[in-house]
């Protein structure tokens, strides 16, 4: 099968699009068509086996917002005319809206099936995500509450297909390196350090616990984080409450480096807001550790509370400090959901799987 990517996204899904592109890319011909950002690159590039990301030099060498882009959509279109006019796929994946438009034009007239992922609602652009899932041949979402969202919206439930996002689990598993720690029990923060995603929940409900540190790794570099308004709105709020010596923060982490990090953790504790992919509880699943998970997105799909982690509401502190006490001081029920959540995170969630569901969409969409 020839596939064509339509990618607009940034950061982890980014990152999701091609590693499911490489997997798809062991059995077929995958072609990712991606807006050009930056100087770095050639026209085309093999990424994979059976993987070519090619970029379409339209507007400036940035990062572009959804509205910013908005401009350059329809030179985006034309690009993909051209090309699918000479090398035809068999069937088109657009991601975001805004790759869903220019997939939309670029396919005019060619006939050939146009899915669409949107990994978000964007609430200022709802008569257009409707549009674009009502004629697609299928809309594929991560989670049962994405679907929910999208039917709430108008999206016919026959055009929606549930396919998660899924986790590397040749990198992230139960054994391998662990990086260095103290003799405390430790929690793990993944990822931004702002509200919306949980980090001073996690540092309020440090409060109730005692030898317990907190590790936070996200935001900018290292040497950055004095400069950083969030960060430093956190060092605030541990100094303030009393557990600033318990408190540390790492900065962005490589991520060669995140699975030996969440394998030196007790566990994992992700509470944003939103979790559309989820990606930081897979992880941390995958290498056999305990997660305390807000209750939202598409941790409802992945997490069975109480048997491969533990769910909580968001910006619930009290809540979540309780959880973790019950879980670090009971080596029984860290072991077990470790043990549960690394078998559901290798047998539901591994690209494998993931690509696996893909085709079967594709082939639908193409009959």
């Amino acid at each position: 099968m020839n596939i064509a990517i339509v990618a607009s996204a940034t950061g982890n899904k980014r990152h999701q699009i091609l590693s499911v592109a490489r997997e798809l890319g062991r059995d077929h011909h995958v072609t990712i068509y991606s807006r050009r950002d930056s100087a770095e690159g050639k026209p085309r590039t093999r990424v994979a086996p059976g993987v070519m990301l090619e970029h379409i030099d339209v507007g400036p060498l940035r990062d572009l917002s959804s509205t910013d882009v908005m401009p350059y959509l329809k030179d985006v279109g034309q690009y993909l005319s051209r090309r699918w006019n000479q090398e035809t796929p068999d069937v088109i994946h657009a991601h975001s809206w805004t790759g869903g438009l220019a997939a939309v034009s670029g396919a005019k007239g060619l006939r050939v099936p146009v899915t669409q992922t949107f990994h978000s609602v964007d609430a200022t652009h709802l008569k257009l995500e409707l549009a674009l899932g009502r004629n697609a041949r299928a809309v594929i979402v991560g989670s049962g509450d994405e679907e929910s969202a999208l039917i709430r919206l108008g999206v016919p439930r026959h055009n929606i297909a549930v396919v998660p996002y899924g986790v590397d689990t040749e990198r992230f598993h139960r054994q391998g390196p662990v990086a260095t720690r103290g003799s405390r029990k430790r929690l793990l923060h993944l990822g931004p350090l702002t509200p919306e995603r949980g980090a001073p929940t996690i540092i309020r409900a440090l409060q109730g616990l005692q030898d317990v540190e907190l590790v936070l790794a996200g935001g900018p570099e290292l040497e950055l984080l004095d400069e950083d308004r969030e960060a430093r709105r956190l060092r605030a709020l541990a100094q303030q409450l009393g557990v600033a010596d318990r408190v540390t923060l790492l900065g962005q982490v490589k991520r060669a480096a995140v699975p030996k990090l969440m394998r030196s953790a007790d566990a994992v504790v992700s509470v944003p807001r939103e979790a559309t992919t989820g990606v930081v509880a897979l992880e941390a699943m995958a290498c056999g550790v305990p997660v305390i998970a807000s209750a939202v997105g598409a941790h409802l799909d992945s997490i069975i509370d109480g048997v491969t982690g533990l769910l909580v509401p968001p910006d619930r502190p009290a809540r979540t400090a309780r959880l973790a006490r019950e879980l670090l001081t009971d080596p029984t029920l860290r072991t077990a959901l470790g043990y549960a959540g690394a078998d559901r995170a290798r047998s539901r969630y591994s690209w494998e799987r993931v690509s696996q569901e893909l085709v079967r969409v594709y082939e639908l969409a193409c009959a």
